[in-house]
């Protein structure tokens, strides 16, 4: 799971998510009767609005994080999380609502006069609302889909005659292909060791005046496979350098760290190392 791949509202949600954690163990009503239940005494309030919605916040940071969408039942996790938080701000509203409903006279035959909606039922109220608002936003409102932590800046450069520091991954690392990439004159494929067939070398030098380059992403973004299909192979995340071996028109031709090759079909905002 890639933490850097989180985006502002993902923060959001697992804020709410807390509060909502919190709220369960606070008073669901206030009066003055005594013996007033939090959330967890009430199976079917804290299995609903509380417990539904941590849920449904847990589903949306999770597929977030993953390289490439689950499916459950047709669905895609942070689609079934988008429904469960918004089922529970629907138990919230009516609930604090009709804080007793058909148990009103009972509670009140209890001796517990003027009951109303405690602290745990509004301060879940707020979290739900929060916690839907987000889920439904995020991929609306570009302020939300901004990364949680921010793309890291490529590393200094080195002087003159040094060692590049770390590995695959980020600019000015030891490349796997045998160079750097996007040095004059100089193929993908690195320098051509002796007795190889000059070819062979020339085969990998990117079309017209194009160089290599190593970008990162503003936000998540599919690569898709080279031969046109609509699904993806990967997912780019936030906070990790890709290298850019080709461009085809618009579109970018991107290669992961573990050597799959796709197009980046949206490369708006991208950062270059």
């Amino acid at each position: 799971m890639n933490i850097r791949s989180l985006t502002r509202g993902d923060g959001v949600v697992i804020g709410a998510a807390v509060l909502l954690f919190i709220a369960s163990f606070l008073d669901s009503f206030s009066g003055n009767g005594s013996g007033i239940p939090n959330a967890w005494d009430n199976l079917g309030l804290v299995m609903s609005m509380y417990v539904g919605g941590i849920a449904g916040a847990a589903l949306i940071v999770v597929a977030r994080g993953l390289p490439q969408p689950r499916k459950v039942i047709g669905l895609e996790l942070g689609q079934i999380g988008v429904v469960l938080a918004v089922f529970s701000a629907w138990t919230a509203f009516w609930t604090i609502i009709d804080p007793l409903g058909p148990f009103d006279d009972i509670y009140r035959g209890l001796g517990a006069s003027d009951v109303n909606a405690g602290t745990g039922l509004v301060l879940g109220l707020i979290a739900t609302l929060a916690l839907a608002g987000a889920a439904i936003a995020t991929p609306l409102v570009p302020a939300l889909k901004a990364p949680l932590a921010g793309a890291p800046q490529p590393p200094a450069p080195q002087p003159y005659g040094g060692q590049p520091q770390g590995g695959y991954g980020y600019p000015g690392a030891q490349q796997p292909f045998g160079g750097q990439p996007g040095q004059p004159g100089q193929p993908l494929g690195g320098q051509p060791q002796p007795g190889q067939p000059q070819p062979a070398a020339q085969a990998a030098q990117p079309a017209g005046d194009f160089s290599p380059f190593w970008f990162a992403v503003p936000v998540p973004r599919p690569l898709y496979p080279e031969d046109g299909s609509s699904t993806p192979i990967a997912e780019l995340a936030p906070g990790t350098w890709y290298l850019a071996v080709e461009q085809r028109g618009q579109n970018l031709i991107a290669q992961t760290q573990d050597g799959r090759r796709g197009v980046l079909q949206d490369s708006s905002g991208i950062q270059r190392g």
